[in-house]
């Protein structure tokens, strides 16, 4: 481990980092989850792109105002080193995340887990639209050429398919946020807003779960993917056995490739229908919804301002529903090309926290969080994804999510307070985003 100024700590496997890649025919990433050592890391996005890593070639760790800085300084110290060779598909990616808050110090159920962190795994699958592929770094060519025959013999004893496992079951779910609770930090909020404190603020809860058995993560993200194929899925489990932060979220922060940069404001959201026609008539009623009108608004604006200095040529697309299994939100695309952001962190840190997770204005959206929430957001509804040594990356918000360890899983999930919220209303829509994660926990 070496450590620079600050609060950054980068720790590598070797001086002389090599990386080598081979072309796959179809393997089961969930059967290389089994079979691999050391960190797991995931990452599916709905475009087709998914990640498997597991070991640590290279971590990059960092806490306080300066962290994505200085994450960004290691891997890049990295990223210099490493001489891989391969078809861009199949390049190193740091994996990764941040903390809620910037200032963020590891307690439970976030253990493992700091202000932030980001890995380059020793072994990387690489699945996009054109191929599968394997990739290994190790300290010098011989190192990383065994690495990669010795795991070319593993996959090739590996069934195509893995099981999508048996859920976990619940034996009991406890909310440690009362209804009562609830109400009070809503009304506490509502009248921050009625003194012109605020415009709106994001209120989360929790729900600690415990399981009738081991919980088989990868197993979960998995029957996330088929169930929501139009999501993200993540899994981070950094200690190899510790706890695992997971998540199937449908909202991305940024996708950067090249100087085009892609985000979304997703806020505002009612029920499923019980048929086509009943989803129809709630969808036209979100639209019509001036409350929830008007709390999409404020996203849309805030984002398209956080972009503003860094980026040129700022558009807004038009206004959709986006379905999910259980859910429908409004969604509006906004896309820009790069202007001072070279890297996707650059949008990362301008972007987060938006309006959707955090408020506005951001300051004492914050100071509000931080003084009703009573509890440790950790990675909840915080920046989950990846970036290369170009500075190219995708990063999804961490909502729909959980921490999990053998036999308990922390849920999250929050709702926006404006004007004319109403604290039942609210505490019934929390708990309807409990679900998507909660369903593949339950018999």
């Amino acid at each position: 481990m070496n450590r620079s100024s600050g609060d950054v700590a980068g720790e590598t496997i070797a001086a002389d980092p090599v990386g080598r890649s081979r072309e796959l025919g179809d393997v089961s990433f969930g059967a290389v989850a089994d079979v691999g050592e050391g960190a797991h890391v995931q990452w599916a996005a709905p475009d087709g792109l998914e990640l498997l890593g597991r070991g640590v070639a290279a971590a990059f760790t960092a806490a306080g105002g300066n962290r994505i800085e200085d994450v960004r300084s290691a891997a890049a110290a990295f990223f210099d080193r490493l001489d891989h060779d391969g078809p861009p598909e199949s390049r190193s990616r740091a994996l990764g995340g941040l903390a809620f808050h910037a200032d963020h110090g590891p307690t439970p159920p976030w253990t493992g887990f700091p202000a932030a962190s980001f890995l380059v795994p020793r072994i990387q699958l690489t699945r996009t639209d054109r191929g599968t592929w394997l990739t290994a770094v190790g300290d010098g060519e011989r190192a990383a050429t065994d690495l990669l025959a010795e795991w070319e013999e593993r996959l090739e004893r590996l069934a195509t398919m893995r099981p999508s496992g048996t859920k976990p079951g619940v034996e009991r779910s406890r909310r440690p946020t009362s209804r009562s609770a609830w109400r009070e930090r809503v009304e506490h909020a509502l009248a921050r807003i009625a003194d012109g404190d605020l415009e709106k603020v994001v209120l989360a809860q929790t729900l600690a779960v415990e399981l009738g058995e081991g919980i088989d993560v990868a197993a979960t993200v998995e029957r996330l993917r088929r169930k929501y194929p139009g999501c993200y899925r993540f899994l981070i489990d950094p200690d190899a056995g510790g706890r695992t932060f997971f998540g199937a979220p449908p909202e991305r922060l940024v996708s950067m490739r090249g100087d085009r940069i892609e985000t979304e404001a997703l806020a505002g959201s009612v029920a499923r229908g019980e048929s086509p026609e009943e989803d129809e008539e709630l969808a036209d009623r979100m639209r019509e919804d001036e409350k929830l009108e008007r709390e999409h608004e404020v996203v849309v604006r805030a984002i398209q301002a956080q972009l503003s200095p860094i980026a040129a040529d700022v558009s807004v697309g038009e206004r959709t529903v986006r379905r999910l299994a259980t859910i429908q939100h409004l969604r509006t695309p906004i896309t820009a090309r790069a202007g001072a952001a070279d890297h996707v962190l650059d949008v990362v840190g301008a972007l987060h926290p938006t309006p959707a997770v955090g408020g506005l204005p951001p300051d004492p959206a914050i100071e509000t969080i931080r003084a009703v929430e009573g509890f440790d957001r950790g990675w909840y509804a915080a920046p989950i994804g990846w970036f290369d040594a170009e500075g190219d990356g995708e990063f999804a918000v961490g909502i729909r999510s959980g921490v999990a360890s053998e036999r308990e899983v922390t849920l999250f999930a929050g709702n926006g307070i404006v004007a004319d919220s109403d604290p039942d209303e609210e505490w019934a829509e929390i708990q309807l985003k409990f679900r998507p994660v909660l369903d593949e926990l339950e018999r």
